[in-house]
């Protein structure tokens, strides 16, 4: 693969399948693309047996249960380095061991990241599930269970390699390149520039009403996709976007609907939360602020993807007269919500 490469130019579906094979792993040939853009990921079959699902570490190994599947992920090039991806496993892996229903990666040949013709790595045991469903009683008071105890081990040591989510990454950094690229079209660019920069405003004034909020490891894209549900009840799966962050960033996302409707689910969420970890009010005022930096960055991460040709064949609404007028349009609406008196705990 030659750097003007797309990124996944050489990753044929022999590729995939001897990858596999090189972990000890028998694939049986049973290949099937999931639903992923930042990274590749694949449902295999196995010969030999299935993993050991949530096991203890040490004891994260195959195991003869007849045809079954596997996971895995091959890494985006360049995004994360080998330790901020192995700092990745190893949080999901102390929450696995604590008994917390998260998908972690198996340690195959005594090791979680692989690499196979110049591509890494991971594999993960295959978890059923289906969309939760928050209007049903008590299914947000279990999430903010899971979410507690997540929580509570995400503040007992700090990431050393992976990035925090704060107003300079996702904001003031996602700007610029918009910025520099000249993503926007001629006649909305000042339109944009204006009201970006007075969103970026609020959220800076945001984190100044919160205060000194305290940051932890956090799942980092707690959106209902990201959970898979069964009759034992959530299962967090990618913490591909893991970072350190305040707690309300991995509730925010789990709202919706007019402010009523998600001050009630915030006191389900709560209620379940602070059974494991306390709650700092303060960080409310985060929502919107929180919500307004991934609305900017999310704009920029389809701009520097778009050399991956999967993205214009998935995204052609992108980078439109039509799509910008909606940012603009929505980043004044944030702003206005910013001004709003925050959630109450």
């Amino acid at each position: 693969m030659t750097e003007s490469s797309p990124p996944y130019a050489g990753l044929t579906p022999d590729l995939v399948l001897d990858a596999l094979d090189s972990t000890g792993l028998r694939a049986d040939g049973r290949l099937l693309a999931l639903n992923s853009y930042e990274n590749r990921v694949y449902q295999m079959g196995v010969e030999d047996g299935a993993p050991a699902g949530n096991a203890p570490p040490d004891t994260r190994t195959p195991v003869g249960l007849g045809a079954a599947h596997v996971v895995v992920k091959f890494y985006r090039p360049a995004r994360w380095s080998d330790d901020a991806i192995l700092e990745e496993h190893a949080y999901t892996l102390e929450l696995a061991g604590r008994e917390i229903p998260v998908v972690a990666p198996l340690r195959l040949n005594g090791a979680t990241l692989h690499t196979h013709a110049g591509f890494r790595f991971a594999v993960f045991p295959k978890q059923g599930g289906r969309p939760p469903e928050f209007d049903r009683p008590g299914t947000l008071e279990r999430m903010g269970r899971f979410l507690g105890r997540i929580h509570a081990v995400g503040r007992q040591a700090p990431f050393a390699h992976r990035p925090a989510l704060d107003l300079d990454s996702f904001g003031t950094q996602s700007r610029d390149f918009l910025r520099a690229g000249n993503w926007l079209p001629p006649d909305l660019a000042p339109a944009w520039n204006s009201v970006v920069d007075h969103a970026l405003d609020q959220v800076a004034h945001c984190y100044a009403r919160a205060g000194d909020v305290r940051t932890l490891r956090l799942h980092g894209d707690c959106h209902p996709g990201n959970v898979l549900w069964t009759d034992d009840g959530p299962h967090f799966v990618d913490f591909d976007d893991c970072r350190s962050g305040p707690a309300v960033q991995d509730l925010w996302m789990l709202l919706s609907g007019e402010r009523e409707q998600q001050q009630d689910q915030l006191n389900d969420i709560l209620t379940g939360y602070e059974d494991f970890a306390e709650f700092d009010p303060r960080e409310l005022h985060l929502v919107e602020a929180l919500r307004t930096l991934r609305l900017v960055h999310y704009a920029a991460w389809l701009a520097r993807r778009w050399d991956d040709p999967a993205f214009p064949a998935a995204f052609p609404w992108f980078n439109t007269q039509q799509y910008w007028q909606a940012r603009i349009l929505e980043l004044r609406e944030q702003i206005a919500l910013m001004d709003e008196p925050p959630l109450v705990a």
